[in-house]
């Protein structure tokens, strides 16, 4: 084995590691909010996670994809087409998202009522469901900009914005929410969001400290 490349691959492996699972803790950390809501907010909660996994396939392939294109251009001494990768990624992750984000404000108790046959849950999900859209919207773009960093070896920048926005606005803002609003899960959704909005202001202050650098030199 090899010291250099092996050293090479945990550095950039075990932040998104860490990274993956700071998030799903932050979605268990959620889910228990919900659930001491009630029956009928952790039903709503629960079918909603189930929604936006799949509406998010857009969103995190773009981080899959920048990360894998991103890094091929850089290793090819071609950095502009890592940025407009970058760019394009964006562009397809924001129209995408913010598309979804618009057609849940109105067919959001629709999409929850496929899955139960429950008023109340519908009700519930739908408003969960109306905030939580246009997570689709703000994640596409930190997504697209964790696979750029990942792509130029600085994957600890995408560790740290999510880590950020999870224990300073993700948790706690589902939690104020949750305490403030305990008759609409709408707020929850919004509060959820906010994380990945936060994300998005650090990724792009990132990048930008990045492209001063690099024109420095």
């Amino acid at each position: 084995p090899n010291k250099q490349i092996i050293g090479k691959i945990l550095k950039i492996g075990i932040p998104v590691a860490m990274q993956d699972g700071f998030i799903q803790i932050a979605f268990m950390v959620i889910t228990v909010i919900a659930n001491r809501r009630g029956l009928n907010d952790a039903a709503a909660v629960g079918i909603v996670e189930k929604i936006i996994g799949f509406l998010f396939l857009v969103p995190s392939s773009m981080l899959s994809a920048v990360s894998a294109l991103g890094a091929q251009n850089i290793g090819a001494q071609k950095p502009e087409r890592a940025r407009k990768t970058l760019l394009y990624a964006i562009f397809i992750a924001a129209g995408f998202g913010g598309t979804v984000a618009v057609i849940m404000q109105f067919l959001s108790s629709g999409a929850v009522s496929l899955f139960t046959d429950s008023a109340v849950v519908t009700r519930l999900g739908g408003e969960y469901l109306r905030g939580y859209a246009w997570d689709c919207l703000f994640a596409g773009i930190h997504f697209a900009f964790s696979g750029y960093f990942c792509a130029c070896g600085k994957s600890v920048l995408s560790f740290i914005h999510n880590v950020l926005s999870i224990l300073l606005v993700r948790i706690p803002g589902v939690y104020l929410t949750s305490m403030l609003f305990s008759a609409t899960l709408f707020p929850m959704g919004l509060a959820t969001a906010a994380g990945s909005l936060f994300s998005v202001f650090i990724c792009v202050t990132a990048f930008m400290i990045m492209e001063r650098k690099a024109a420095a030199e």
